[in-house]
């Protein structure tokens, strides 16, 4: 097997506890779930094998034999138990760079830090691993968005050789339908788990050393249904009554009614001692004899050695002695404790908290003095930490721990006071931060707290998409900077650059980041890259400069090497930027991946043009895979997202988008409609839009959608007309993004109203400036229509001068076409007059060589040189895109230029 067996800490690599990486021990004597383990092993085509089922299926120790007969037959393992701290992105990707170590990759690599692109790169280190299987223990734990989609795509980058076992109580959001219908799924079930009769009588045979009668185990098995956990629960009442009838005959097959009832009988029969340890050690999550020694004084340790003899539901985790119990009996046995012995529960939690400290393990010393009600111990254990796990991103963590503490509290302890204010800013959103701040009484003259009240409030203004507000608010602000303290300097700092690019202030944009740059070094800087290099991407991105864009936003994603930045909601702030980029060059599974990951991370601290892009997005890429229903879902989402945070500008652009959709289901009414909702909020939303240099407006307003409908379903001269302003506009704001779009449309709009050459001309400027950069789904985003216009300029190569021939530029046109997609051939190609027109002299050459003259007659009759001759042949051919004088003289035939 492949789990370490030695141990010097109980930390492995990457700080990842070691018994999260231990599976279960088996015992000698276990029942074998033959038929689990033979599907596991033959299902080669699947990449995932889900155990889902209720609380004692047995799915863990199913997955622990599964994991022993891969191990036998040659697959490298790797086992992960998670818990409600995995919900952290941070410490998911820790446990997961654990897990490819334990498997055997390269560890002298750097360690993995864009969230985003977690799971493709530990798995591509896996890429010439012998085959292999990473198993994911109690995944109901997992409830945060942003960590499923990151093992959404670590399943999505399996090797070939890789698969991915885990067991849940809840059906995990994984994309299990498209796996399904691909054949790449194996599901058990608890009607797979259930134990048979034949395995419920060799349970009972084991346990008790003794048969029982048929009809007995029977009885037990028809009314636990085969359920796992109540065969042991009944197991172990017998194994101390012995093969009782009454007893059998008053056992219920209610599960409650059932752990219930043999819970007490099995904690009634055991020593007054023993009773006293397992209560008093049931506060614990896990332990060993060193702790229960430090919390129960001297004879803990003899007295767990008991509890493990006597198999008092004692879930070993490591093979070295420590254990946690089973969750059942733990919930039991609290209950009781409660019941029993009330006044000693602060107690033992305080014992904990004093223990782990002297561990120098803070988080479960802070969680116990909470759970004991010792908030003052917390709240100093707090303030030692609070800097730390501000800097550390552990937004959720700290949220947690001032629910837990009476807000009264903390109003005499200004750091905790700010920190609660940013943890709940960053996790439920700035509605309710910033009347908490208000009701902190504390304000910028306090100079305890001046840093973050400074930032906390521009800050919370931008997340309320308040711009104007914060801009106002911030110009009031910076001139305190630097105040000395890292964090909330470098929040303010780039949340004012941000703002001022919002605004249209780029000069002062650039200033501040400059400003920032020098001022500040070591976390703060690589927090400051993360956010200059995107809004300079940003930048470059309005300025049609895709190449560059994409550059800084790549460099962005992964210019978190220090902790500080993860208060951003990891890089979401570059990562959706990035993921977009990835996306305009073509790469669609690759961004609706990453998008999986970023968009989740986007909500949760309230940037609002990134969920509305990331929305956008994914929404179009559903609608391209003809996932029309998901595309609509993903819209709705956007549009309830906008009404929850009380946003207008995102309800609006969900309409805007539909709107787009229809278009292109050729609906032109429906798109209309769409469009006149959209407008509902014309003078509080799209007024302001136009003020503004918001990222995700610069392609989507609703300038843009009526244009839009009027080129490609409506009035296509009232369209060039729009087109021709819009360009204007563009041109002065130096929106040179925004202006290619345009020109798209204006080819669209000439094209229906009938000036086809001057469609084709147009298109090819655009294409020979879009190729340079790698722009794809700029055109192709507009569907069909945009297709066959491509496909028309393909068919006609002499609007391509200069370009046509160049293998990069045809590279390009080939993958443009790809990206439309099957597209239908064009029939009844209309003949176009050449680009360049050819002169009166040109023209009569080309009559007088469809005559037939020669070029020594066509010097003579035209009074030239043979020279002059072959400098027109070749211009005409040139012209016409002909290869030959008699290709040359049919198209001119053609055109009519000739008779």
């Amino acid at each position: 097997m492949t789990q370490p067996t030695s141990k010097t800490s109980d930390t492995a690599a990457h700080g990842v506890p070691r018994a999260k990486l231990l599976s279960p021990l088996l015992p000698p004597s276990q029942v074998r779930r033959e038929d689990i383990c033979n599907r596991v092993l033959t299902a080669g085509a699947a990449r995932l094998i889900l155990v889902r089922a209720p609380a004692g299926f047995g799915k863990t120790t199913a997955m622990a034999q599964c994991r022993a007969d891969m191990d036998r037959s040659g697959i490298r393992t790797a086992w992960l138990t998670l818990d409600s701290a995995d919900n952290d992105p941070v410490r998911f990707i820790a446990g997961l760079s654990a897990l490819v170590a334990a498997l055997g990759a390269d560890e002298v690599q750097a360690p993995v830090l864009d969230l985003g692109e977690a799971a493709p790169l530990l798995m591509e280190r896996l890429a010439d691993c012998d085959p292999f299987c990473i198993y994911f223990d109690d995944f109901e734990a997992i409830q945060n968005p942003v960590v499923i989609s990151i093992v959404r795509a670590l399943i999505h980058h399996l090797p070939r050789q890789g698969r991915v076992m885990l067991a849940s109580r809840s059906q995990p959001d994984l994309g299990l339908v498209r796996m399904r219908g691909r054949g790449q799924l194996l599901e058990l079930g608890s009607g797979e788990l259930r134990f048979s009769f034949h395995e419920a009588q060799a349970f009972f045979s084991q346990r008790l050393h003794q048969r029982m009668r048929e009809e007995d185990v029977l009885k037990l098995h028809r009314e636990t249904e085969g359920w796992a956990a109540a065969l042991w629960l009944a197991g172990l009442a017998l194994d101390r009554l012995g093969a009782r009838a009454d007893f059998i005959e008053r056992f219920s097959g209610s599960s409650q009614l059932v752990a219930d009832y043999l819970m007490e009988e099995v904690f009634a029969a055991q020593p007054a001692d023993l009773q006293d340890f397992l209560l008093r050690t049931s506060v614990l999550r896990s332990f060993d004899a060193t702790l229960c020694e430090a919390i129960l004084g001297p004879g803990s340790t003899e007295r767990l050695e008991r509890a493990s003899a006597a198999d008092l539901f004692l879930v070993p985790i490591d093979g070295e002695g420590t254990y946690r119990y089973h969750s059942l009996f733990a919930d039991f046995l609290r209950g009781e404790l409660v019941r029993e012995h009330p006044a000693v529960i602060p107690q033992l939690h305080l014992a904990a908290s004093r223990w782990y400290e002297t561990q120098a393990r803070p988080v479960p010393a802070i969680d116990h003095a909470i759970d004991g009600g010792h908030h003052e111990r917390a709240m100093n254990l707090l303030e030692e930490q609070a800097e730390a796990l501000l800097e550390g991103g552990r937004m959720r963590l700290l949220s947690r721990w001032f629910d837990g503490l009476p807000s009264a509290a903390l109003h005499d302890r200004p750091l905790l006071s700010m920190a609660k204010v940013w943890a709940v800013c960053l996790t439920r959103g700035p509605w309710e931060a910033m009347p908490l701040l208000d009701r902190s009484g504390w304000s910028e003259d306090d100079p305890l707290v001046a840093p973050h009240v400074l930032a906390l409030r521009p800050v919370l203004l931008a997340m309320m998409d308040r711009y104007e507000a914060a801009h106002q608010q911030g110009l009031s602000n910076l001139p305190a900077l630097p105040t000395g303290h890292a964090f909330a300097d470098s929040v303010l700092a780039n949340t004012m650059a941000y703002v001022f690019l919002v605004m249209g202030q780029y000069r002062e944009s650039h200033r501040l980041l400059g400003t920032a740059r020098r001022s500040q070094g070591g976390a703060g800087s690589r927090f400051n890259s993360m956010y200059a290099e995107t809004i300079e991407g940003l930048l470059e991105l309005e300025g049609a400069q895709l190449r560059k864009a994409a550059a800084r936003f790549r460099f962005a994603v992964h210019a978190n090497g220090s902790d500080s930045v993860r208060h951003t909601g990891g890089n979401a702030f570059a990562g959706v930027p990035h993921a977009l980029a990835i996306y305009e060059a073509g790469d669609v599974d690759q961004a609706e991946h990453l998008l999986g990951v970023y968009v989740p991370m986007a909500r949760d601290v309230a940037l609002r043009d990134h969920i509305i892009q990331g929305h956008v997005v994914l929404a179009r890429i559903a609608f391209q895979k003809g996932q029309l229903d998901h595309a609509w879902d993903l819209l709705n989402r956007l549009e309830q997202e906008g009404h929850e945070r009380r946003l207008p500008r995102i309800s609006a652009s969900a309409r805007l988008e539909r709107s787009h959709l229809f278009v292109l289901l050729d609906n032109p009414d429906a798109a209309r409609a769409e469009l006149e909702r959209a407008a509902e909020d014309e003078d509080d939303v799209w007024q302001r839009v136009s003020r503004l240099r918001l990222p995700a407006h610069d392609l989507e307003d609703l300038a843009m959608g009526r244009l839009r409908w009027e080129a490609l379903c409506g009035d296509a001269v009232l369209a060039l007309r729009q087109a021709e302003q819009a360009l204007q506009l563009a041109a002065t704001q130096k929106k040179r993004r925004r202006a290619l779009k345009l020109q798209l449309f204006k080819a669209i709009a000439l094209r229906r109203q009938g000036a086809l050459s001057d469609s084709l001309a147009l298109l090819a400027r655009l294409l020979q400036s879009l190729s340079g950069e790698g722009f794809i789904r700029l055109l192709v985003d507009e569907g069909s229509v945009a297709g066959q216009l491509v496909q028309l300029l393909q068919a006609h190569p002499q609007f391509l001068k200069g370009v046509h021939g160049n293998p990069l530029f045809d590279d390009y046109l080939q993958r443009l076409l790809r990206a439309f997609g099957p597209l239908a051939p064009l029939t009844n190609q209309p003949d176009l007059a050449p680009l360049d027109p050819l002169t009166p002299k040109e023209t009569r050459m080309l009559q007088l060589l469809a005559d037939g003259l020669s070029n020594v007659e066509l010097a003579r009759r035209l009074s030239v040189s043979d020279s002059t001759v072959r400098t027109h042949l070749r211009n005409i051919n040139n012209k016409l895109d002909a290869q030959s004088r008699t290709q040359a003289v049919a198209i001119g035939r053609r055109l009519g230029l000739i008779t």
